[in-house]
């Protein structure tokens, strides 16, 4: 690649990143794309790798091999510690620099827990394949401590497990807890009856899936009841610790908390100098680039912008089409034309509760229970990339949905190395 070609570093390779890149594909620039991780994870189904409903690879797949065909590409493992928007430099971890004419900024978020850090050692959220791997190998690991030990509080303690926060995340790790300890576990064990587990989805706010309609989210409520979830709405989590939860007045013994509450933009916002909103969010101008910077962009969750004056949601499309709309930024600019604002368009709201309970917002087209099931599963099977993950996918379902059996059930490394409570 020639080095008089303008260079557009892409910092992340999530939704936003990866469509960036792909939409210079046949532009005349060269692009590095810096990850701290080598894959592209499609993060909508991280829940099903945290409850062994599929493997790590059935939703990821390495970044080289994705870009391998785009020759205007070099993929870089790094982390990005800092940026200097005016030098025009991204400082690695490693001590070296990269140089850029242009930057897409795409590191997306992370857990928040609001004011309350040392709550994250005790409620692991659900951002990456480390967390959904070590999340799983402790609900598996919940159910052999409580069939291992005699004392009944102990026991009852395991078995209490808790998810904070109602959004689709939330809701969704609710759900399908409930269906390994009512189906997939039944009749494995000889000491304990795994239907007996408590779940309890905790959301402070008023209702779950808030950003559903009314009626939607009271039907998810519904459904997650039928379920065995027990649903607390209207009061928020005061503490958590290693030995449970305090909700409200209670404290809840319980050695299984997941949260699934908030997220905070990557750090790397603060870099750029521009203002941040509360989530620490960069404010950008409406074709998404950063103010008094034209040539440095920001996308997906860590972008503030609105699009017909309604805020952008953090979620897959928009981050992929915040991607695509910076890379014609950066056409316009390598041709002199003017730029555009960016416009969401919207394709909706999808949430799955559990086997055959969905619900379903686009446009006046509201649905829940099986056919909601059926366009979730539809939707997210095809936006996975490569037809191997696909097929992978598609498999693994069709067999959860006969048998309730779970494919990844596999707890790696010795029980003895589990962390004591996480």
């Amino acid at each position: 690649m020639s080095e008089a070609k303008q260079h557009v570093v892409i910092v992340g390779g999530g939704f936003g990143g990866l469509w960036a890149t792909r939409a210079l594909a046949d532009a005349d620039v060269r692009i590095t794309m810096i990850d701290r991780h080598n894959h592209h994870l499609f993060q909508p189904l991280l829940y099903q790798v945290a409850t062994a409903g599929l493997s790590a690879p059935d939703i990821a797949a390495p970044l080289r091999h994705i870009l391998r065909r785009q020759g205007n590409v070099e993929v870089r493992l790094a982390e990005v510690e800092r940026i200097e928007p005016l030098a025009r430099r991204v400082h690695l971890g490693d001590g070296s620099e990269i140089a850029f004419d242009f930057l897409i900024l795409a590191s997306g978020a992370t857990h928040a827990y609001f004011g309350n850090d040392a709550w994250a050692a005790h409620a692991p959220g659900l951002k990456t394949l480390d967390d959904a791997l070590h999340l799983r190998r402790h609900l598996l690991l919940a159910f052999e401590r409580a069939e291992a030990d005699p004392d009944p509080a102990a026991r009852a303690a395991w078995l209490n497990f808790a998810v904070v926060g109602g959004g689709p995340t939330g809701v969704e790790l609710a759900g399908t807890l409930a269906e390994i300890a009512r189906h997939t576990l039944r009749n494995e064990f000889r000491h304990i009856d795994p239907g007996q587990a408590r779940v309890r989805l905790i959301e402070a706010g008023p209702r779950v899936l808030a950003s559903f309609p009314d009626d939607l989210s009271a039907r998810a409520r519904r459904q997650l009841e039928r379920l065995g979830v027990e649903v607390s709405t209207g009061t928020p989590v005061s503490d958590i610790t290693s030995a449970g939860y305090r909700l409200g007045g209670e404290f809840v013994a319980a050695r299984t908390v997941i949260w699934a509450a908030g997220v905070a933009a990557s750090p790397l916002g603060r870099c750029l100098g521009a203002p941040l909103d509360r989530a620490g969010r960069v404010h950008v101008e409406a074709d998404l680039s950063v103010p008094d910077l034209p040539h440095v962009f920001v996308v997906g969750d860590l972008a503030s912008v609105d699009s017909d004056g309604k805020p952008v949601p953090g979620v897959a499309p928009a981050a992929k089409q915040m991607g695509r709309h910076a890379a014609r930024m950066i056409r316009a600019r390598l041709s002199n034309r003017p730029s555009t604002p960016f416009r969401y368009r919207d394709f909706g709201n999808l949430a799955t509760i559990g086997r055959m309970a969905a619900v379903v917002h686009w446009r006046r087209l509201k649905l829940s229970g099986l056919l909601a099931w059926w366009f979730w599963l539809a939707a997210h099977v095809f936006f996975l990339i490569g037809f191997r993950n696909r097929l992978v996918v598609l498999l693994n379902w069709a067999w959860a949905y006969w048998s309730y059996q779970r494919s990844a059930r596999i707890i790696f490394g010795g029980a003895q190395d589990e962390e004591s409570p996480s």
